[in-house]
């Protein structure tokens, strides 16, 4: 054996640490286009057609080819003509979508305006059940009550779910989303990141309490783009109606972790719709 060629990698055994695949939770990204009117306009009657036929294919949810989960909605305003949010374990699968839609037909009429990288993840605020007893205990309750008890063991009950749809989220049948990116302030005066844990967590969970006024009108999913993305955290709403995302946004912005720590970055409002759809609102002339 030629001991220049030998590469010993070349017989170890495969190490489980390499993969694409998170140990928990999707890889989610966020994509933001607009259609060129003037490409559109020249391209000829067959093509367009075809390439119609290809963009609604493409983004349909059922395609073989499609992530776990695939939404597709209608922006509101001028920075975007439509958005896709898309969650899959392979990283691959999610930007397989993107290369695919720009490869196609319709592909010199796209532009690609904005784009989120980012993982699901369970905050390190979630409460654990412990800590969850901890905070029962500040707000008054004695352990070992029967309504210290029956709480703590209704929590645990549904932590798991919680849990589940943080990493492995279904999206909600609701009309109307908002995604915008944010950062955590690290001004000297105002560095969320020199903040002790429990100061962190005090102020997430008077954050929390906001957002549970909305209960039953909106639901959010937070995914993180540390060391991904250009911003720090990715906010995704879905609700009711419009109004409901303008007024938690603004109550929300009152507690002090938003108030004095939180940096944003352009919102997004969008109206979820089928690939279609978007092409009968966008392109109503093109056939």
């Amino acid at each position: 054996m030629n001991p220049v060629c030998y590469d010993a990698r070349m017989h170890a055994q495969p190490d489980p640490a390499v993969s694409l695949t998170p140990e928990q939770g999707w890889h989610c990204s966020h994509f933001f286009y607009r259609f060129d009117r003037g490409v559109l306009k020249a391209m000829p009657a067959d093509e367009a057609a075809a390439g119609r036929r290809a963009f609604s294919q493409l983004l349909d949810p059922q395609h073989e080819h499609a992530p776990t989960r695939l939404q597709v909605s209608l922006v509101s305003g001028h920075k975007a003509d439509f958005a896709l949010m898309l969650l899959d374990p392979d990283p691959l699968r999610v930007e397989a979508v993107h290369q695919r839609l720009m490869a196609g037909p319709l592909g010199a009429a796209l532009i690609a305006t904005y784009s989120f990288v980012s993982l699901t993840e369970v905050s390190e605020y979630v409460p654990t059940v412990p800590r969850y007893a901890d905070r029962l205990k500040q707000e008054g309750e004695s352990e070992g009550t029967p309504s210290f008890e029956a709480k703590l063991k209704a929590y645990a009950g549904r932590l798991h779910a919680m849990n589940r749809q943080r990493l492995t989220p279904e999206l909600p049948p609701w009309p109307a989303t908002c995604f915008y990116p944010m950062n955590k302030m690290r001004e000297p005066s105002n560095n969320w990141f020199q903040l002790s844990w429990d100061e962190r967590n005090r102020l997430m969970t008077e954050h929390g309490r906001t957002g549970m006024g909305f209960s039953g009108k909106v639901t959010q999913l937070i995914t993180v783009g540390i060391g991904l993305d250009d911003w720090e955290w990715g906010v995704t709403l879905w609700s009711r109606n419009p109004e409901f995302l303008k007024d938690i946004v603004y109550r929300m912005r009152f507690d002090e972790a938003s108030a004095k720590y939180a940096e944003f970055g352009p919102f997004y409002v969008s109206y979820v719709m089928t690939a279609e759809q978007i092409l009968k609102h966008c392109l109503p002339d093109s056939g």
